[in-house]
């Protein structure tokens, strides 16, 4: 009888994970199309049916590139400043933009720079989509599950906005891997990431509960040396002028009446804000989620190393979502990624499938309701911890209820 409820169950993961190959691979098709026929042609640089240039937010980065040469690069965190630079190149009109990383990403941006903006685009998204692939295929095989994670809505518009989160999300699975295996250029991809500091927010928790002070150590070092390299480089002033322009610059769009970036923002934060709660409410409610996502990562990393690492992993990149109050749709990609694996080693019962569902679809929900100035996906990222909470905890309980051998 217990062989043929596993084969239920196995025969159940199959036809879910071929429904999302299948359904992922639609959903890109018909996404790649809506973008062409959208694209207007005119302009030196294509722009898409928003009026923005093709690669969105590579745009930026392309910029950090460029004012990275410039004298006083730092100036260029002031929105005006900014703006004007870029009228320079695109012609007056262009929809606002800001630099919204710290300055250190302009290490990583140079050598693109050098490059005139399509050509450097396509260098970026070939880069990150080939690490990407390169780190997801060391340990998905299935290809019903591949086609998934390729053709998922989190990959799909990380290409499509040209955005770094192939590199970040690649970066944050080979961390775990890595953990024991190399925790020296673990620690070192960990001051790597805070280039893109709101995505690995909770690894210092991470380290410190689990005690790995070698790694702390190291990836703290690390840090320093890329703030001083950055500050040596273009000096350090930019590090001034990002503290005082950049970072009040990224709360004007969290406090924008409009909610215009409610679309690309499944946290805990626009979910409130989205139901009607005023900033400072909404800041309030996203406190709390912040302080039960670090203490579900405090609590789950103190846990015997006998606990599930895949099950581990995807609980802290579901933690991270709704932990900062800013973090985009496109960043899901890890927990997708973290999802998709525990499907794999068919890990997930009925309700985990459905909760990964959820999780895979998360940005188009988020555009859905975001669009429609209604609350709800921020609260499936914490909907998979608290799932993921009660498998670790029924992993820990289950010897103690296990018959005893006589």
């Amino acid at each position: 009888m217990s062989g043929a409820i596993s084969d239920h169950f196995c025969r159940e993961n199959r036809d879910f994970i071929r429904s999302l190959a299948i359904l992922g691979s639609f959903f890109f098709v018909a996404a790649a199309i809506g973008y062409v026929a959208t694209m207007s042609w005119d302009a030196p640089i294509p722009r898409d049916g928003t009026t923005l240039v093709v690669g969105r937010d590579f745009l930026n980065y392309w910029m950090y590139g460029r004012v990275a040469g410039m004298p006083d690069p730092g100036q260029f965190y002031d929105l005006h400043t900014y703006n004007g630079e870029l009228a320079k190149f695109l012609g007056p009109g262009y929809p606002g933009q800001n630099l919204p990383n710290p300055p250190s990403f302009m290490l990583l941006a140079w050598p693109f720079a050098r490059l005139p903006y399509l050509p450097a685009l396509l260098c970026w998204s070939l880069l990150g989509v080939s690490i990407f692939a390169w780190v997801a295929t060391r340990r998905i095989r299935d290809r019903d599950l591949l086609i998934a994670l390729a053709f998922s809505p989190a990959a799909v518009l990380s290409l499509m906005s040209g955005q770094s989160t192939f590199l970040t999300a690649a970066t944050l699975i080979v961390i775990f891997r890595w953990l024991d295996r190399k925790p020296i250029v673990a620690g070192l991809l960990i001051g790597f990431l805070t280039l893109k500091p709101q995505v690995g927010l909770l690894l210092p928790v991470m380290l410190i509960a689990s005690g790995r002070w070698r790694m702390l150590l190291v990836a703290g070092m690390a840090t320093l040396s890329i703030v001083a390299a950055t500050a040596v480089l273009f000096g350090p002033q930019v590090w001034i002028d990002y503290v005082l322009e950049a970072m009040p610059t990224q709360s004007l769009v969290l406090a924008d009446p409009a909610m215009l970036s409610a679309p690309f923002m499944p946290t805990i934060f626009m979910t409130a804000r989205l139901a009607g709660a005023s900033y400072g409410i909404a800041m309030a409610i996203q406190a709390i989620f912040a302080a039960f996502a670090i203490g579900v990562v405090f609590w789950a990393f103190r846990r015997p190393k006998a606990a599930d690492p895949h099950l581990l992993s995807a609980l802290f990149f579901a933690c991270s979502i709704f932990t900062p109050p800013y973090f985009a749709s496109y960043d899901v990609l890890a927990l997708t990624y973290g999802a998709l694996v525990l499907l794999a080693d068919e890990k997930l019962d009925r309700t985990g499938r459905r909760i990964a569902q959820l999780v895979y679809w998360l940005p188009l929900i988020q555009i859905g309701f975001g669009t429609l100035h209604l609350p709800g996906p921020g609260l499936i990222a914490p909907a998979f911890a608290l799932y993921a909470v009660t498998r670790l905890r029924g992993a820990q309980t289950a010897p103690l209820l296990a018959p005893q051998p006589t």
